[in-house]
């Protein structure tokens, strides 16, 4: 194991490679027990703290939760950029067919390209006109509840340009459909 010879201190260890203290001390008790050593929680936490070149575990508890990266990660919703090219386009399908509802409009200035979001429920789309903002061709994956509702409210809408259909895949029942740039929504409802 690394941190058995990694003594000095926790300065040289990033958070991805620091093993997990208290689990570096379940696994001394475990192995210990074995041998028929019994160890308590506690002493096995202390010997975990030198291993770390530190005195005491109230130190490397310290540290761990002024430095510990991995307990302040959270990550948020995120939002797909899709690349368009035409906005007129890009709204009959989106909005029109779709049922989004456009959120926000930014434009650098007078005659610059699009970057938008759109959304419908908690699905937020971003779509952009800029050059380098994803490739046409991008795939989007999202998982949906009351698919068949939603085919039907697409097929009622008899957008010309699509006829999305449900397709019964292992993972559930997915509706694919690619928007005028080529870039593909896959709607999946999971079996339940």
């Amino acid at each position: 194991m690394q941190a058995l010879t990694k003594r000095s201190s926790l300065k040289g260890w990033s958070m991805k490679q620091m093993p997990d203290p208290k689990s570096m001390a379940k696994s001394l008790r475990s192995e210990l027990s074995l041998r028929k050593i019994e160890l308590t929680h506690s002493a096995a936490l202390e010997i975990v703290a030198r291993q770390f070149g530190l005195n005491d575990w109230n130190t490397l508890s310290a540290k761990m939760s002024s430095k510990n990266e991995l307990n302040n990660i959270k990550f948020d919703s995120s939002y797909p950029v899709l690349r368009i090219f035409d906005e007129a386009k890009a709204k009959e399908y989106y909005i029109d067919f779709l049922g989004f509802r456009l959120d926000w409009e930014h434009r650098f200035g007078e005659n610059y390209p699009l970057y938008c979001q759109i959304s419908r429920g908690d699905l937020v789309l971003h779509l952009s006109e800029h050059h380098g903002d994803s490739s046409p061709g991008s795939v989007v994956f999202v998982r949906v509840k009351g698919l068949q509702k939603f085919h039907e409210e697409l097929l009622n809408k008899n957008y010309k340009h699509a006829k999305p259909r449900i397709i019964e895949q292992p993972w559930g029942a997915e509706m694919r459909i690619t928007d005028p740039f080529n870039n593909s929504l896959r709607f999946c409802e999971n079996k339940e």
